[in-house]
């Protein structure tokens, strides 16, 4: 019996540093759920332009955070995010924002899979209104949105990543990011950024870099300029992106940029944007094709996109939206999130002209 006694109080002097340790962490579980009713439409291989009807999930997810204090203004916090089909069912477990770091008064490091600095520069112009997801994504044509980042694409979540994020200084702010492929390549991704958001300004430059991801001696590059300005019933935003990639036996190159604005409109919001895309250029081949920019006339695009969001409740919100991409005789966009008729290298039967309308709702919890 004296026995049994002393290994219930060893027992409990082992677990009692753990239980207070339970107990100054703050875990949260979050989520939420965007589901939408579409009908769509694009020109397919064989010329005809079938309506498809489609009811899609757009990034809902379900995750927990938390933080636990380590003393002298030090924090330990972690995420594990999970994507969520809510259209059809299952998920993919951690494969959404997924780490574990450290936080203080110099700013933040962490570890895991996650979105690069390069990502932050969409919200600036975006379609925020409508969380930047769903076929009215902004990041369509910018960035190449669907291409994986083997394809050449510069919106992907990058895994064994490292980041660090500076304090905000009076409206400033910086970021780096390190993304190991961990293959026989010893590829990496490189994606660092700057950002002022103070009052009515905001402001964003960044840089990506994929290092012999899409092959050996293969370098493609992203830089990003955005920026936008609140005038109260009003903010106009803009974007300038310039793409090159190492293909074809030379570069090639293309320029992107775009205006967007977001009016209060009743209790919800208006957003409208002009995205335009020009002709690949460069000393590559005519034809040379990476992630749907294309060398050679007539390759570029011009996407429009309108949507209205209205607020039913501080956790519940519906939606309606026009998008539509008009490529160029040789181009091949398509959309960013949920695409269609997605071909090799992103790309579409040349000349398609993806184009949705769409109703959605979304609940927070």
């Amino acid at each position: 019996m004296n026995k049994k006694l002393v290994a219930l109080a060893v027992a409990g002097v082992l677990a009692s540093p753990l239980a207070a340790q339970a107990q100054t962490a703050n875990v949260t579980l979050y989520g939420r759920l965007n589901l939408d009713m579409e009908i769509v439409q694009t020109k397919l291989a064989d010329g005809t332009k079938p309506n498809v009807y489609r009811v899609s999930s757009n990034s809902s997810r379900l995750g927990v955070r938390g933080t636990e204090s380590l003393g002298g203004g030090l924090n330990a916090i972690f995420q594990l995010e999970s994507s969520v089909a809510g259209d059809a069912g299952g998920g993919t477990l951690a494969g959404r924002e997924t780490f574990v770091g450290l936080q203080g008064g110099w700013g933040t490091v962490k570890i895991g899979n996650f979105l690069a600095p390069y990502d932050d520069i969409h919200p600036i112009f975006g379609n925020v209104p409508t969380l930047t997801t769903s076929i009215l994504s902004t990041a369509a044509i910018w960035a190449v949105g669907p291409a994986s980042k083997t394809q050449g694409g510069f919106d992907a979540r990058l895994g064994n990543s490292v980041r660090y994020d500076s304090p905000n200084v009076s409206g400033f702010t910086g970021s780096i990011q390190a993304s190991s492929q961990e293959n026989a390549l010893h590829a990496m991704v490189w994606s660092m950024g700057g950002f002022y958001n103070n009052g009515p300004i905001q402001a964003g430059l960044a840089w990506e870099r994929n290092e012999k991801v899409r092959g050996a001696g293969l370098k493609d590059d992203a830089i990003s300029l955005a920026g936008g300005y609140n005038f109260g019933v009003v903010r106009i935003g803009g974007v300038y992106e310039r793409l090159k990639y190492d293909a074809g036996g030379g570069s090639l190159k293309r320029d992107f940029y775009g205006v967007s604005a977001t009016a209060n409109l009743g209790p919800g919001q208006l957003y409208a944007g002009w995205f335009h895309a020009n002709d690949g250029k460069g000393s590559a081949a005519d034809g040379t094709n990476v992630a749907g920019v294309v060398k050679g006339a007539d390759t570029g695009a011009d996407q429009y996109t309108i949507s209205y969001t209205y607020p039913l409740s501080k956790r519940t919100l519906t939606y309606v939206g026009y998008n539509r991409i008009d490529n160029d005789t040789n181009a091949r966009y398509t959309f960013n999130i949920n695409p269609v008729n997605q071909g090799a290298n992103g790309g579409l039967a040349s000349e398609g002209k993806p184009q949705g309308v769409i109703a959605g709702v979304v609940h927070f919890f």
